[in-house]
C-alpha cells in the first residue's frame, strides 16, 4: 500500500515538473518574440507617431510584465518557496494591474480601428501622438481600479504583523473575507460587460462601412474588420481570465487535483495564449511592421556574421 502511494506521489511530482518545464519553454519563446517586436518599434521613428503602433507597444510591454511576474509566481509555488507578505503584495499589485492593462488596451485599439474606418476625417485629430500619451494614462488608470479596490480593503483589514509573515504567494491570500470574493466578482463582471459592449458596437459600425465601401476602401475596411475579429478573440480569452477564479474556487471545494489541473489550463489558455496572439495580429499581419521586423532580423544576422 505504501509502495503504491509513493509511486502515485512520484508520478504526480513528475507531472508537475513537466508542466512547469513546458511553461518555462513557452514563456521564454514568447518573451524573446515580444522583446524583438519592442526593439523593432523603438528603432523605427515612424511607429512613434501612430496610435495603433503605440498602443501595440504598450500591450507588448504589459504582456511581457505579466509573463515574467506570473511565471515567477508559478516557480515560487512549485518550489514551495515562502516569501514575506509585503513582497508578495508588491508582486501581486503589479501583476493584477498589467493583467487588466492588456484587455483595456485591446479595447482602446478596437476604438482606434473604429475611428480610422468609420471617422477617417477625424482620425488625425482624435488619434494624435499627444492624445495617445493621454490614452496610455487613461488605460493604466482604468486598469488600476480593480487592483486598488481589492488591496485597499486588504490594507484596511489586515494587521501590521501580517506583512512580516512568510507565506506562499497567491492573490487568494488577500481575500480575507468571503464578501471580498463577491466584490471582486462584481468588478470583473462590470468590466466584462463594458468591454463586450464597446467591441460589439465597433464591429457593427465597421461592418456597415464595409458594406457601403467599394474598391480599395472596401479592401482596407475588410482588413480592419478582420483585425477587429482577432481583437475580439484575443479580448475574449483575456476576459475569460477574469472568470477563472470562480471555476478554480469550485474545483478546490471538490478536489485538489482537479483544482491544480484547472488552474494550469486556465493559466495556459487565458494568460499565456492571449499574449502570444499579439505578435500574430500586428507583428506578422501588418505589412509595415513585418517589413521593419524582417529588416531588423536581417541586420542582426549580417552584424553577427560580419564579426
Amino acid at each position: 500500500m505504501s509502495n503504491n502511494s509513493s509511486v502515485a506521489v512520484g508520478s504526480f511530482q513528475q507531472q508537475i515538473s513537466f508542466r512547469v518545464l513546458l511553461v518555462q519553454i513557452l514563456v521564454a519563446i514568447f518573451l524573446c518574440i515580444n522583446m524583438l517586436l519592442i526593439v523593432t518599434f523603438f528603432k523605427k521613428e515612424c511607429f512613434h507617431t501612430s496610435t495603433r503602433y503605440i498602443l501595440f507597444a504598450v500591450m507588448l510591454m504589459s504582456d511581457s510584465f505579466v509573463l515574467v511576474l506570473s511565471n515567477l509566481m508559478v516557480l515560487v509555488n512549485f518550489l514551495q518557496f515562502t516569501i514575506q507578505v509585503w513582497l508578495c503584495t508588491v508582486i501581486s499589485i503589479v501583476t493584477l494591474l498589467y493583467v487588466m492593462v492588456t484587455p483595456v488596451t485591446l479595447t482602446a485599439m478596437t476604438l482606434e480601428r473604429y475611428v480610422a474606418i468609420c471617422l477617417p476625417l477625424r482620425h488625425a485629430e482624435l488619434c494624435s501622438t499627444r492624445r495617445s500619451m493621454h490614452c496610455i494614462l487613461v488605460i493604466h488608470g482604468i486598469s488600476s481600479v480593480p487592483c486598488l479596490l481589492t488591496f485597499s480593503i486588504f490594507f484596511a483589514t489586515a494587521s501590521f504583523e501580517l506583512y512580516q509573515q512568510r507565506a506562499l504567494c497567491s492573490v487568494e491570500m488577500f481575500l480575507l473575507q468571503p464578501w471580498q470574493r463577491h466584490f471582486r466578482s462584481a468588478i470583473s463582471q462590470f468590466y466584462f460587460l463594458i468591454m463586450c459592449i464597446i467591441l460589439v458596437f465597433c464591429y457593427i459600425q465597421i461592418v456597415k462601412v464595409a458594406k457601403a465601401a467599394s474598391g480599395e476602401n472596401k479592401q482596407s475596411t475588410q482588413k480592419g474588420m478582420r483585425t477587429v475579429i482577432l481583437h475580439a478573440f484575443q479580448l475574449l480569452l483575456c476576459l475569460i481570465q477574469l472568470w477563472s477564479p470562480f471555476t478554480e474556487d469550485a474545483a478546490l471545494k471538490a478536489d485538489f487535483t482537479l483544482f491544480m489541473d484547472i488552474r494550469y489550463c486556465n493559466y495556459l489558455l487565458f494568460s499565456v495564449a492571449p499574449r502570444c496572439l499579439s505578435p500574430l495580429i500586428y507583428g506578422l499581419r501588418d505589412e509595415m511592421f513585418f517589413l521593419a521586423l524582417k529588416n531588423n532580423i536581417c541586420l542582426r544576422f549580417e552584424k553577427r556574421y560580419t564579426f
